[in-house]
């Protein structure tokens, strides 16, 4: 197992690719602890992870408040002994399908704010403990937009591009007491409730732009949340344990500008 006897914090583990993430680290091994602002979804993976003799703890946390983020993340290094890896997957909240040009500023912020402001509250708690124990991976995600121009994502491709920047700042600083930072960079699952939910919503429109999407990939199709989790499972084991300060690409090989 991959990540036998390590502690994984999940923030919005009750997504669809978070409780992939979630259910991957378990399976290798990991005591995952879950937490986002609705407890259903959070027991629903929490179920499967135990159900499968796998170790999971679900708890109701704001990533956006910064006093209850650290209580959490003291709370489980208290009991658990330590924290190995923290994984910041919630939503964005994020507004498309509008030009910048006519886009409501509070709509542009939005995914900036929630983005910068919960990846640094999320890391910075799990940073103090990992310094204490001289290791820890720190884990983030973004978006093809973070390194492709696209037009009509508003402010979620400025969101994937600060996130990736202050990955790899981030990388720069704790590196040095043993501490790794790594980013996912995804062109979004086909799988995932967010696709599916676009197709029932606007089936013929989501449909074009999905396939517009594939399109534009090397491999012609987007990944699934398998592989995504995957990936995250590898970047935050041992076997990547040269890798920091940088995103992996998981987006099929969409072609860059």
């Amino acid at each position: 197992m991959l990540l036998k006897n390590k502690n994984a914090l999940i923030y919005g583990a009750g997504g669809s690719l978070g409780g992939a993430v979630a259910r991957a680290f378990a399976f290798e091994g990991a005591a995952v602890f879950l937490a986002g602002r609705t407890m259903a979804p959070l027991e629903a993976v929490a179920k499967d992870i135990i159900a499968s003799g796998g170790l999971a703890e679900t708890a109701i946390v704001d990533a956006l408040d910064e006093k209850e983020v650290k209580d959490y993340v003291d709370a489980i290094a208290k009991k658990a002994g330590t924290i190995d890896i923290s994984f910041n997957a919630i939503a964005m909240e994020d507004v498309q399908g509008i030009p910048l040009y006519e886009m409501a500023v509070e709509d542009f912020m939005r995914p900036i704010t929630i983005g910068m402001k919960s990846q640094l509250i999320t890391a910075s708690a799990a940073a103090k403990h990992m310094i204490k124990n001289g290791a820890g991976v720190i884990l983030s995600l973004t978006a093809t937009p973070a390194g492709k121009a696209y037009a009509l994502t508003g402010g979620f491709g400025p969101a994937c591009s600060a996130i990736e920047a202050f990955s790899r700042n981030l990388a720069a600083e704790l590196g040095p007491k043993g501490i790794r930072v790594v980013c996912m960079r995804s062109a979004g699952s086909p799988d995932s409730v967010v696709f599916k939910k676009a197709i029932a919503k606007e089936r013929t429109l989501a449909k074009t732009i999905i396939k517009e999407i594939e399109n534009d990939t090397m491999l012609k199709r987007l990944p699934l949340m398998s592989e995504i989790a995957s990936v995250a499972v590898f970047l935050v084991s041992d076997m990547a344990s040269g890798m920091t300060g940088t995103t992996a690409n998981i987006t099929c090989g969409t072609a860059m500008d």
